[in-house]
């Protein structure tokens, strides 16, 4: 230890200790382990339909319907297929013929595929459109005329 002081060997044994205990710092032991979580799923509201009727109906004529959506949901809301379900028309015109099926109906309105999702928010415009004919029945749709329509629509 001729070359060595007192000084050098106080100074490694110091830098020693300091790997020992760094080295001891990052020990660890691997092991397995498992646990649970939470989540919250939020629920669905259902979507209002709206339609609009560009132009007047007469027997044997068709115009065509522009839809828009209402989703009240926080979430995104599917429209799938818009489908007229029945017609009702204002009450001074309760007594015109608003049959959608059998052989010869009144009025018809082939079902319109969506196929988009809607954010929350209302007034939402829908592609594509529809159209509704109003059927020339062969009898007298006299009591329609000037009656407002309210098409009830159903979505799936």
């Amino acid at each position: 230890m001729g070359f060595i002081t007192k000084r050098r060997a106080l100074f490694a044994m110091t830098t020693a200790l300091l790997v020992v205990i760094a080295s001891g710092a990052y020990a660890y032991f691997t092991t397995t382990g498992s646990g649970t979580g939470t989540a919250a799923v939020g629920s669905g509201s259902s979507v209002t339909l709206h339609a609009t009727v560009t132009g007047s109906l007469y027997p044997g004529t068709s115009s065509p319907v522009t839809f828009t959506v209402d989703n009240p949901s926080s979430g995104k809301q599917r429209v799938g297929t818009i489908t007229l379900a029945s017609i009702t028309p204002d009450a001074s015109h309760s007594e015109c013929s608003t049959v959608l099926t059998g052989g010869n109906p009144d009025f018809k309105m082939p079902a319109v595929t969506v196929n988009q999702t809607f954010g929350t928010g209302n007034g939402q415009a829908v592609t594509p459109t529809g159209t509704l004919t109003m059927n020339d029945t062969g009898i007298s749709q006299d009591k329609c005329q000037g009656a407002t329509l309210t098409l009830n629509l159903t979505n799936n």
